[in-house]
């Protein structure tokens, strides 16, 4: 079903794409490194938070894109162009919903979470979440119009939209802090527009009807029962499975803030830069719930089992040649930010840990387990995941960072210990061929 082309087609602009999704990140945190490290801090402890809303409305829509993947792989254009309607529909109302809530509740959620961080910190993180929060609808709506395109195997598209909004941020966030000394506000609100702008492009290019599905004005304001089930089927339990593995981020960026701001710092920085060495995990998660997902639909056991090798394969190789060169850029990045050397210095450290694990560890506990997923063996992979997530990294993290005085650099450890668990557990699940039980449509 899919050459070397249509592989390579797929992968290349999911690459780029990812890239400058991380790109964001990285520079929202370097500018802001400009506005001081209690901006850095604040900047990088609500990223924690924002990323657990993140990875729901990814949640959402991956299980979306499997729904849609299989009815494109069976042929099935009506029900195809249903779903990824409902997944637009539910999509933009759950996101409403969240950021009415983190409107209202923000001060309460951030002296819960971070209470016994320096007075300035605190004032950055609020600024920082309440303007991220207006734009959580537009991630969504974003993400389910990606969802779709991607099921299709239309990665380009998405990739494009990324460099225009990349553009509309980083020109912002050089005016915000540098133009008109915003600080905090400066970088949050840059974010903000750019994700609206591919929020609205990404919607207006989904209702064109020749593509193999699209929108249809008539379901999204229609329920469709049978098929948003089978979409929350999947995004459920994915979302229950990120949505832990984020809350026990959170809880950890709690114990953060007991080292100081300097480590806070050099975490936030590491974080981002992490994000830039997971490139090849993320870009490949996508294409995995594609390939997978059209074979299973097709009901191309066989070709399932090849395409699952392979993109492991590549998914290997890529992945340790990307790890290296990051790491090799990583002392040069910190030439660029206004940090200490002891803060630089430990974010090199934090960065090599992670590298080695990202390497080898997290191809089988990341994009192996979306290929899983678009197979149908959801309820498998979301008890391992919280097991891991729960007993390794968060109970090891503990261990580690205070009981060992590991510090930062403990929870990075528990981290990649997790990764560890969880891709041996998965890839023993691949070769086992249990996943070929699951029907999803």
């Amino acid at each position: 079903m899919f050459t070397n082309k249509d592989l390579k087609n797929m992968i290349v602009p999911l690459f780029f794409e990812q890239l400058l999704v991380m790109l964001v990140g990285i520079i929202d945190t370097f500018v802001v490194s400009y506005s001081g490290e209690a901006a850095v801090s604040g900047v990088s402890l609500v990223n924690m938070f924002n990323t657990i809303f993140i990875y729901l409305f990814t949640a959402l829509a991956s299980g979306g894109a499997v729904v849609i993947s299989q009815y494109i792989g069976s042929k099935d254009k009506l029900r195809s162009v249903k779903s990824s309607s409902q997944l637009l529909m539910f999509s933009t109302l759950f996101s409403v919903v969240l950021a009415v809530l983190v409107l209202i509740f923000n001060q309460s959620l951030l002296t819960t979470l971070f209470g016994k961080v320096e007075s300035d910190v605190m004032k950055a993180c609020v600024t920082y979440l309440k303007i991220s929060a207006y734009s959580y609808p537009a991630l969504a709506i974003y993400n389910a119009g990606a969802a779709m395109y991607r099921s299709m195997g239309k990665t380009s598209t998405t990739m494009y939209i990324s460099i225009a909004s990349n553009i509309i941020n980083t020109i912002g966030n050089i005016i915000g802090v540098f133009v008109l000394h915003a600080g905090v506000a400066g970088v949050a609100y840059p974010s903000l527009i750019a994700r609206v702008f591919s929020a609205i492009t990404i919607t207006i290019l989904c209702f064109n009807q020749k593509h193999l599905t699209y929108y249809v004005k008539e379901w999204l304001f229609k329920c469709d029962k049978e098929l948003l089930s089978k979409i929350l089927k999947i995004a459920v339990p994915n979302g229950i499975e990120n949505g832990i593995f984020q809350l026990v981020k959170v809880a950890l960026s709690s114990v953060v803030a007991l080292f100081g701001t300097y480590q806070i710092a050099a975490n936030g920085v590491a974080q981002s830069i992490w994000s830039l060495a997971a490139l090849i995990g993320s870009a490949m998660g996508p294409v995995y719930i594609t390939v997978i997902g059209q074979c299973m639909g097709a009901n191309d056991i066989e070709g399932a089992k090849h395409y699952f090798k392979k993109m492991i394969k590549i998914t290997l190789v890529l992945s340790i040649l990307w790890n290296i060169f990051v790491f090799m850029m990583t002392p040069l990045f910190m030439k660029f930010y206004a940090l200490s050397d002891q803060t630089k210095d430990l974010i090199i450290i934090l960065v090599l840990i992670h590298n080695l694990f990202n390497t080898v560890a997290f191809p089988f506990s990341g994009p192996l387990s979306n290929g899983l997923r678009a197979a149908g063996d959801i309820k498998f992979t979301m008890i391992v995941s919280i097991a891991s997530t729960v007993f390794g990294r968060f109970i090891f993290s503990i261990i580690f960072a205070i009981y060992l005085n590991l510090g930062v650099i403990g929870i990075a450890l528990a981290m990649c210990f997790d990764w560890s668990i969880r891709g041996i557990i998965f890839y023993f699940r691949y070769k086992s061929n249990k996943w070929l039980q699951f029907k999803v449509i």
